[in-house]
């Protein structure tokens, strides 16, 4: 029977790319000499800091910039509140999403349910297995997926036939 798999998850080569990048520029930029505006990654989050909410406004727009440079859909980040950490610091953690969490697994679920197509989805971990009888049916679930659920950047693997 043919199937798919409904995944989210970024290129992390990009992304580390991307922060080392992020990284170079901050340290050459001269409006950042002598401040402690930066940027690191550590297990799927992306801290920056910086001096001021508009430093840290700066190194979130150098880092959007680069993601997109190296086609890493900016839809992934999930921005949190700046923080205070000693004296007049801020940091700010960006997570970077993996994996479909549960309330958008049903909603891709649901979509599918209402769309009359005969399929089956199935929530597996942190993806989302669509199967069904017809080739066509799956393409046609794919672009449903797109259409539906457009606030994620959704990727379709591991199609079988």
């Amino acid at each position: 029977m043919p199937s798919f798999d409904t995944v989210l998850e970024a290129n992390f080569v990009e992304v580390k790319n991307a922060i080392e990048n992020t990284a170079k520029e901050i340290g050459t930029r001269f409006d950042f000499k002598g401040t402690s505006a930066g940027v690191e990654l550590k297990d799927m989050e992306i801290t920056m800091f910086g001096d001021a909410e508009f430093q840290l406004q700066q190194v979130e727009d150098i880092l959007r910039n680069k993601l997109t440079k190296r086609n890493v859909d900016v839809r992934f980040l999930d921005v949190g509140k700046a923080q205070k950490i000693g004296g007049d610091k801020l940091k700010q953690v960006v997570k970077v999403r993996n994996g479909i969490d549960a309330e958008n697994a049903k909603k891709i679920q649901k979509a599918l349910k209402e769309s009359k197509l005969k399929l089956q989805a199935a929530i597996q971990e942190e993806k989302v297995r669509v199967t069904g009888a017809k080739r066509d049916d799956l393409q046609a679930a794919m672009a449903l997926i797109r259409k539906d659920i457009a606030d994620l950047p959704l990727s379709f693997d591991n199609f079988r036939d």
